[in-house]
């Protein structure tokens, strides 16, 4: 089979990458610098374009079984809020015009954050959330991107969704593999403390497990189906419990209101926006964290043959890596 994957260099496209050429598949990796693509498998195929060319999108796409999109702009902030929209709204519109010439299967890599906030109970892949508050620009476009990708698999696109949870795991330290960024932020000392209580949960997926749901899905999943892959619903203060068992590095003691952390939040987007450069944190971060991110697989699980790593093992093979790697003494 010939698949398209977009976003073959980031922390999940790069490892879907991997195991579909582990499994005999013709692979062509959609990147927009050949160069930055080191974990490039040998018998991968390059294209390079960007997914906000329509035109490079056809050209790759011509002559694939399926395309995996998996690109996207994941970030708290960037300066020019519209890259937002260019990359994850006008991005995937151009993926489906591809799909649409060439009638081809589409995965659709949408994320957790379009389900919206749990709270109460975890969700499942049924909820479909208004258009009410969004939390930040990623939150907004990630929102009306799903509904887009809904439309089509409703209507004109073989189209599958897929919603992970919160990845993280062995692999790049991008943006896209943040809960492990966060936990060597934390290991050199540079955690100023948990935001709030640290008792809100989230659904931790094990990358291992995403990669394996995706390639499940491209030839289990019916069309027009959503599957969210996650893992085990946990708060920080049990990630950051985890990691000292693994680790040895305490647990934070200093717990920030997310009123402070709030204020600090809104000073340095501003700030940010004076300077160009990257905040640490923002106002529109805190209010994500305020919430539950808590979700159901079970779907997954029944049809797909979907299996979640038990959170403890997970976190230990992914210390493990980091000791093996030198990232972590």
């Amino acid at each position: 089979m010939k698949i398209l994957v977009t976003g073959a260099g980031g922390f999940l496209g790069g490892a879907v990458v991997e195991r579909l050429c582990g499994d005999g598949h013709d692979v062509l990796g959609f990147v927009r610098d050949e160069a930055r693509w080191t974990n490039r498998p040998a018998r991968a195929g390059v294209f390079v374009g960007d997914i906000t060319d329509a035109e490079s999108l056809l050209e790759a796409a011509a002559g694939c079984d399926v395309v995996i999109h998996a690109a996207a702009l994941v970030k708290q902030w960037v300066r020019d809020s519209t890259q937002f929209d260019r990359v994850n709204v006008s991005g995937l519109n151009n993926v489906l015009q591809a799909v649409r010439r060439h009638d081809t299967r589409l995965l659709y890599v949408s994320s957790f954050i379009a389900l919206g906030p749990s709270d109460a109970e975890p969700l499942d892949e049924s909820h479909r959330p208004e258009a009410t508050e969004f939390y930040n620009d990623y939150h907004r476009t990630k929102w009306i991107a799903d509904q887009m990708a809904r439309h089509a698999g409703e209507t004109d696109v073989d189209l599958v969704r897929i919603y992970p949870g919160v990845v993280f795991g062995p692999g790049a330290l991008t943006d896209g593999n943040h809960v492990v960024k966060l936990l060597l932020q934390h290991a050199d000392g540079k955690l100023p403390g948990i935001l709030g209580k640290g008792d809100r949960r989230q659904c931790f997926a094990y990358l291992d497990d995403v990669v394996n749901g995706i390639v499940q899905a491209v030839s289990r999943a019916s069309r027009g189906q959503g599957f969210i892959l996650g893992g085990e619903n946990r708060t920080v203060v049990e990630l950051l419990t985890e990691f000292e068992r693994l680790s040895g590095v305490p647990v934070p003691r200093r717990h920030i209101p997310f009123g402070i952390a709030g204020w600090v939040g809104r000073v340095q987007r501003w700030r940010a926006m004076m300077t160009g450069s990257e905040p640490e944190l923002t106002d529109e971060v805190v209010r994500i964290y305020r919430r539950e991110w808590a979700y159901s697989s079970a779907l997954a699980e029944r049809e797909l043959g979907y299996r979640v790593t038990p959170f403890a093992e997970a976190m230990s093979r992914t210390v493990e890596w980091l000791k093996a790697t030198g990232k972590l003494s």
